[in-house]
C-alpha cells in the first residue's frame, strides 16, 4: 500500500460526541504512522467548532467541520463525506461501525468506487491493507487483505483505547454545496428504546449480572451493591430474555458495548458474544463459583465465591 493520508469522520448525538470518535482518531492515527501520512478528521454538523476543539487529540494533522444540520442526516453525511473524500484523496476512509456509520458507509463507497471493509477490529497496513474481523458471534476470527486503494473502513467500537493526549490540529472550515432537493429525510426528535433510563455505554462504573443471579427477587441485592458503588446496572442477555432487566441495559453482542473504568461482573460465565461488549473495560473485576469460567481470562481481579456470599460484604464495606 503507498503512503497516504487517513480521514476519518467523527460521531455524535444530541450535542456529544460519540466515544467512537476518540477510538476512530486512534486507529485513523496508527494508520496514518503506517503509511507515512497524515490523519484528517471531520465532524459534519451540529457545534462542529466546540467538537472539533474536543477532537483536537495527539496525532490529529486537520479537523476539518462542515456546517450542515444538526443531527444526523443520511444524504447530507454522504454528501459531505464524498466531498471531503474527493478534497483530501486520502487512502483510507475511517467511520464508526455503528447505526449511523453503516447507514451511509455503503453509500459513500458506493459513491467512491472503493472496497468496503465493515466491523473491523483490527487493522494493520503491509503491501495492503490487512483487517480483522469476528464472526459466528465472536467464535471465529477472520482477516481481509485488501490489495486495492483506497479502501473505506467501518471500526468497532471498543476495541481501541481512546486517544486522550491533547494535540495541536489545523481546525478549518469544509463547504460543502449539498442540494438541498436531494435530502428527503430530517430528524424531527428522539425517544429512548425500552425503558431508556440510563446509557450504559455512558458509564465509568459498571455493575453487570447474569445466570448466577438465579432468581428475579435476587436483583435487588446488586441492585442495592450499584447504589453502594455509585455504580450503572447492566446485564448479560439471558436476564434481559428472562424480562428481569430492560433492554437497555444488555452488554453484548445484540447489546451495548461498554468502555468503563471498571466492570464488575457477578456471576457471568463469560461468552464470548457478553465479552464482545465489555473488553474494552480499564479493569475488570469477576466474581463466579466456576474456577474455569472464561471470564477469568480477560479478568483482571478475579473471585472464585459464590456472588450471595461476596456481594453483602462489598455492600458493607462501601457503604
Amino acid at each position: 500500500m503507498s503512503d497516504g493520508d487517513v480521514l476519518a469522520v467523527a460521531e455524535h448525538r444530541r450535542g456529544d460526541l460519540r466515544p467512537v470518535s476518540y477510538e476512530l482518531i486512534a486507529a485513523g492515527r496508527d494508520l496514518a504512522d503506517d503509511l507515512d501520512g497524515d490523519l484528517h478528521v471531520a465532524v459534519i454538523g451540529g457545534d462542529v467548532d466546540g467538537f472539533a476543539e474536543r477532537l483536537d487529540r495527539r496525532g490529529v494533522a486537520a479537523i476539518h467541520t462542515v456546517a450542515e444540520g444538526e443531527e444526523f442526516n443520511h444524504d447530507v453525511y454522504t454528501a459531505a463525506t464524498t466531498a471531503l473524500f474527493e478534497s483530501l484523496d486520502p487512502s483510507v476512509l475511517l467511520l464508526p461501525n455503528s447505526v449511523n456509520g453503516l447507514d451511509y458507509a455503503p453509500a459513500v463507497a458506493t459513491r467512491l468506487s472503493t472496497p468496503l471493509v465493515s466491523d473491523a477490529v483490527d487493522l494493520s497496513v503491509d503491501d495492503g491493507l490487512t483487517a480483522v474481523r469476528e464472526m459466528y458471534g465472536s467464535k471465529v476470527e477472520t482477516t481481509v487483505e485488501v490489495a486495492v486503494e483506497p479502501v473505506t473502513v467501518t471500526i468497532r467500537g471498543g476495541e481501541w483505547p481512546p486517544e486522550e493526549e491533547p494535540g495541536d490540529a489545523e481546525i478549518t472550515p469544509f463547504d460543502v454545496d449539498v442540494d438541498e432537493s436531494s435530502v428527503r429525510s430530517t430528524v424531527r426528535g428522539f425517544e429512548e428504546a425500552g425503558a431508556g433510563d440510563v446509557d450504559i455505554s455512558e458509564a465509568e462504573f459498571v455493575v453487570s449480572v447474569g445466570r448466577g443471579i438465579e432468581e428475579e427477587e435476587n436483583l435487588e441485592l446488586v441492585e442495592d451493591l450499584a447504589d453502594a458503588l455509585d455504580a450503572t446496572l447492566a446485564a448479560s442477555r439471558p436476564i434481559v430474555d428472562s424480562g428481569w432487566l430492560p433492554k437497555n441495559r444488555q452488554v453484548g453482542q445484540s447489546g451495548k458495548v461498554v468502555t468503563p473504568e471498571v466492570y464488575l461482573a457477578l456471576g457471568i460465565s463469560g461468552a464470548v458474544q457478553h465479552v464482545a461488549g465489555m473488553k474494552g473495560a480499564e479493569t475488570i473485576i469477576a466474581v463466579n463459583t466456576d474456577p474455569d469460567a472464561p471470564i477469568f481470562d480477560i479478568a483482571d481481579y478475579g473471585i472464585v465465591d459464590d456472588l450471595f456470599e461476596v456481594v453483602p460484604e462489598l455492600i458493607e464495606r462501601f457503604e
